[in-house]
Order: structure tokens, then sequence, then C-alpha cells
């Protein structure tokens, strides 16, 4: 079958209008998910809390988006992208609206729900938009595309660190919030007018035609194939090594991130180096900058270069690792004080810890595009669980602000690690023309 040009240039263009859309909706997921690394000290201040309230209100986010996955990977299979985004957006909008009344009731417990709910609306943007890369991109574009969508997202990480201080300084707790609720408001009518499901939606080739036409080889997988849930589920977790390695080692993996850059961070560098509110920012901003690096060069280097994603995980880990041990073994040492040290520090946690992104690819490539949604949200369900899990663990651990404290929790992180390194070792890697799933055979 041959591919009429114009539909063909229409369906490779269009699919960049979806991925801005979605983009800019997980650069606000990711902002919301780390703001607490830079304000905790305000909010502490402003509802007259301790840390460990602080610390639920991180893990309040986390365990919402870790409680959503599974139902995000289900709803973005069974109703597609474009619903399942759009309603949860509008959740996130509603999340911040009740985030600024908590401020104007001073009510710390109505901030965490508020931070809650934005969780749930969160937890449902990004599997849609793995199921959109999926569905509207080659195979081999993936985690390069994957990388760039992190890319934004730390970049919203980034914004969510000195910016998000400033903009708290300037207009309140109340009228920042009920501003992320515009903005979000606006994204959520967006995903509704521009995303669609399918290119077949818009009368246009599937990316699998289009591929088989580039390469001569014959459709192998329709990407508008569709899964049972059950079956996906039980695909899914009764894969052994195909899921499991993965799984713990993300849990390991992106927790001790979250630990560090959503939580302790700004904290440790205040009350350990007595750095100012503004200097302690700016190192949990460095680590978002390392990640807006490291990410896309994480996903080419998986694509392009290496041509395999375990490899690029087992150094973005292993070097990641020794980032947390030069953390533990030099807390509080005079000659680390400097700004200029810490900073390169924390941009190559950021920048290696970002090397993550090639999960993905790697666990879609052992699974059929019907299930992708499920399969990525099953994957998900570990990362954020660790970072709910790290981030309340540090809290009860961390009361008096002291080093000592701060040592215990990095050599917790860093034993962590060392176990996610094995973990990485073990996990499975296919081919992207390989499956270890087949599709079910359809019922006459």
């Amino acid at each position: 079958m041959t591919i009429e040009s114009e539909k063909k240039k229409r369906m490779l263009s269009y699919r960049w209008a979806i991925f801005a859309v979605l983009a800019l909706a997980y650069f606000f997921v990711y902002f919301h998910r780390t703001t607490g690394g830079a304000i905790s000290d305000t909010l502490q201040d402003f509802f007259g809390v301790g840390t460990a309230s602080v610390a639920l209100l991180a893990s309040a986010y986390l365990y919402a988006y870790t409680l959503m996955q599974i139902p995000s990977g289900i709803l973005t299979d069974k109703f597609g992208p474009r619903k399942a985004a759009t309603i949860f957006i509008f959740l996130i909008a509603a999340g911040s609206i009740l985030s600024a009344a908590s401020a104007a009731a001073d009510n710390f417990t109505l901030m965490i729900v508020g931070k809650f709910i934005i969780g749930i609306g969160a937890a449902v943007v990004y599997i849609p938009i793995m199921k959109v890369l999926a569905v509207w991109y080659r195979k081999n574009e993936f985690a390069s595309m994957s990388g760039i969508l992190l890319l934004v997202g730390n970049v919203g990480g980034i914004a969510a660190a000195t910016p998000m201080v400033l903009l708290m300084d300037g207009l309140g707790i109340q009228n920042t919030y009920i501003f992320l609720a515009v903005v979000t408001v606006v994204i959520a009518g967006l995903c509704w007018l521009i995303v669609r499901n399918h290119p077949s939606e818009m009368e246009l080739p599937g990316i699998e035609d289009i591929v088989s036409e580039e390469t001569g080889e014959p459709v192998t997988e329709s990407t508008s194939a569709k899964m049972g849930t059950v079956e996906a589920l039980k695909m899914t977790f009764a894969s052994g090594r195909n899921f499991w390695p993965l799984a713990i080692w993300f849990f390991f993996m992106y927790g001790t991130i979250m630990l560090w850059q959503a939580s302790q961070a700004g904290s440790f560098y205040k009350s350990v180096y007595g750095f100012s509110a503004g200097d302690a920012g700016i190192m949990v901003t460095m680590v978002g900058v390392g990640m807006v690096c490291g990410c896309p060069i994480a996903g080419r280097l998986s694509d392009r270069y290496f041509h395999s994603r375990k490899k690029v995980i087992l150094i973005g880990t292993l070097v990641y690792t020794c980032l947390w041990g030069v953390i533990w073994a030099t807390a509080g040492k005079g000659h680390m004080d400097g700004i200029a040290i810490q900073g390169v520090i924390n941009f190559l946690f950021g920048f290696f810890g970002g090397f993550f992104v090639v999960a993905y690819a790697q666990i879609k490539e052992l699974y059929p595009i019907a299930m992708a949604g499920t399969s990525t949200a099953a994957l998900n369900l570990f990362p954020f669980a660790g970072g709910a899990i790290l981030i309340t663990i540090a809290g009860f651990m961390i009361s008096d602000k002291t080093l000592a404290e701060f040592q215990n929790v990095w050599l917790m992180a860093f034993l962590m690690m060392v176990a996610a390194c094995v973990c990485a070792f073990l996990s499975v890697e296919k081919g992207s023309d390989e499956k270890i799933w087949p599709l079910p055979e359809e019922e006459d």
C-alpha cells in the first residue's frame, strides 16, 4: 500500500502539536512534584508546622501518584490519552484551588488534601504521553522523545525551585496557587482541542504503516490493537525478570532522587552548610538543570549510539550511586561548603539520575503496544512509591536537622543505590523488534 505523501507529512507534523501540549502539561506535573524542596521552610513558617508535616505534604503527592498508576494505565488504554489526560489535568487545577484555599484558611490539612488531589490528577498525564509516543512515533524515536519530555519536565522542576520561591514571595501562597490553577485550566482545554488518540481519527496513516513503507517490512503489530485489562495486568506482573528487577531498581533510583530534590536538599544546605534560602534553592535548581541535560542525552545515547537500554541505565546508575557516596562521605566537611563545588555535585546528580528515562523504552519493548499504558503504569508504580516512602522515612529520621541525622539518611540512600545497581544488572533487555509476549489471538 502506497501512502499519500501529504497525509504522511501531515501525520508526522501533527504529532508534534500533540506532543507540545502534553509536554506543557508535564511541565506542571513535575513542577508540583518538586516544589517541596525549595519552599519547605516557607510553608513551615506560614503554617507553623514541623519537618515531618512538610515531608507528609511532599509525600502526599507521591502517594496519590503511586495509587493512580494502575488506574492511569487502564484508563489510558480503555478511553485513550485525549480523554484521560484532559479530565485529570482539570483535577490538577482543582487541587491547586484547594491549596490556595488552605492558605486563606490557614489550614495545613487542607493543603495536604490539595496536594493529594494534584497528585491524582498529575498521575494521569505521563502514561497518556507514553501511549501517544508508542502510537505516533517510531520505535527508534521512543527513548529520544522520552528524554525530550523529561527535559521539559525538569525545566518544570527548575521552575519549582528558585522561581517558585520568588513567585511565592511576590504573590503569596494563595495567589500563587490561584495563578497555577488558571494556567492549568487553559492547558486542559488545549489538550481536548488538539490531542488525538490515533492518526486514524484524522484519517491519517498509522506510524506502523509509515515504517512498513519506509523499510519494506510487513506490519507485525497494529498501534490500534486492544487488550483486556486483566490480561494486560497478568502479563505484566507475572513476567518475572522481564519486570521485577527493573521495577525494584526504579523504586530505589527515583525514590532517592525525590528524597533529595523534592524533600531534603534545601533543608540540608541551610542547616548543615549555612546556605541562604536563595543559595539552597540554587542547589535544588542545579539538580533540575542536570536532568534537563541528562534525560535527552540518555535517550539519544540509547537510540542512536549504544542501541541498548540496559547499558545506558547501568552507566547512569553506577555514577549516580557514586555521587550518593560522595554526598554521604563529605557531608558537613569544611572543604565541601562552597557553592561552586556543591553546584557541580548537584548538576552531576541530576545529569546521571536522569538516565532513568531509558527504563520506559526498555519496558515498552517487552510488551505489545496494546498494553503500553498498562505495562508502563505498572512500572511507574515503583519510582513514586519509592519517593513517597523514602520521603516519609526521612521526615521521621530528620527531626532536629543535625549533621548526624542527615548523614544517616544519606547512608540509607547510598546502600539502596548499591542494591539498585545489582537490580539494573539483572534486568532484561530486548531489541526493538522483538517481543516477549505475543498479542492474544482474536476469537471468531
